[in-house]
């Protein structure tokens, strides 16, 4: 991979770039979010515009063949990438922003990754984002802005994700499933963890067990290294202290891959019934902890919600 601190202008952390540079032309991000799972990283950025980020989502996905998949909700916009290094071919308008480099520290636990762009994208690509929470520092090579290139590293700490999925918290009396699970995540979130993103994913309507609408819950989180352990417990710690079901199960999904045959299992709970053993079974196949909190319905539901969290239009869709 090219060295580039054989040419790189300064290195800058978040605060410091904000006071050297408070220009009215730059808009820093909300928050940069790296994980990494062998040699695939996944890349969550808060954009400070709610829209103008699909612009920036396209551009990405035209121009970068490390770029494996891209995509945009609200001004949150996350890249699925591999690790390497594939020079870009940048052009005004058409592949005017993309990432060039991706790499990870092991030891330091950290992850850089090189962005490129030309304008208004090269002001983003580096200044912007080098502003946000999360970054641990910013290696400056080409500054950007007007007409001329922007190129910079960005330098976040190496997370891991961890999926968990949540069902039958409720009874037909009270409660909702969706909300608990919801609240757990803020409750998680003001303990310090990142909380990404919360899936609802529609199970089988015609299950004479269900309380209602019949859907169970994915709760996406990224961790540092050794915390995957503290989350899990302390989420059945919520559940066994909040739930009002006597069925309540949970699993749970780390890395960046969905296995197939997971995905499989999710549809199959969309249209039609499962037993608690084929979800047991399927989860000792797939290596994925399945937890019983307060009891074992739950668990078909719980693993089924692993298996389509990053497919929202799947996720809601009923079959009949």
């Amino acid at each position: 991979m090219k060295n580039y601190r054989l040419v790189f202008m300064d290195i800058f952390k978040p605060n410091e770039l904000k006071e050297k540079f408070n220009d009215p032309w730059i808009a820093p991000y909300e928050k940069v979010i790296t994980m990494v799972d062998n040699d695939l990283v996944e890349i969550v950025e808060y954009h400070p515009c709610i829209s103008g980020s699909h612009w920036l989502v396209n551009q990405y996905k035209n121009t970068s063949k490390l770029i494996l998949d891209a995509y945009r909700d609200g001004n949150k916009q996350v890249f699925l990438s591999k690790i390497g290094h594939e020079p870009l071919d940048l052009k005004a308008s058409i592949n005017a922003a993309g990432i060039e480099e991706i790499s990870v520290d092991n030891e330091n636990n950290t992850v850089k990754v090189v962005h490129s762009g030309l304008a208004g994208a090269g002001v983003g690509a580096g200044m912007c984002r080098g502003m946000g929470k999360g970054i641990k520092q910013v290696e400056i090579y080409e500054k950007g802005g007007g007409s001329k290139l922007g190129k910079v590293g960005v330098v976040t700490p190496k997370m891991e994700k961890i999926v968990i999925g949540i069902d039958d918290t409720d009874t037909k009396d009270e409660g909702a499933t969706w909300t608990m699970a919801h609240n757990i995540g803020m409750q998680l979130k003001k303990e310090g963890f990142e909380y990404l993103d919360h899936v609802i994913v529609q199970l089988y309507p015609h299950n004479p067990h269900k309380t209602q609408n019949c859907v169970s819950i994915a709760l996406t989180f990224a961790v540092l290294p050794g915390q995957k352990e503290k989350i899990i417990d302390r989420t059945i710690e919520l559940l066994e202290k909040d739930t009002l079901s006597d069925k309540t199960s949970i699993a749970i999904l780390e890395g960046l891959s969905i296995p197939k045959k997971l995905t499989e299992y999710s549809m199959k709970a969309k249209t039609g019934m499962v037993t608690v053993e084929e979800a047991e079974n399927r989860a000792k196949e797939l290596n994925i902890p399945l937890i019983a909190v307060t009891g074992d319905r739950g668990k078909i539901g719980a693993l089924a919600a692993l298996g389509l969290y990053n497919n929202l239009d799947e996720a809601v869709k009923v079959y009949y």
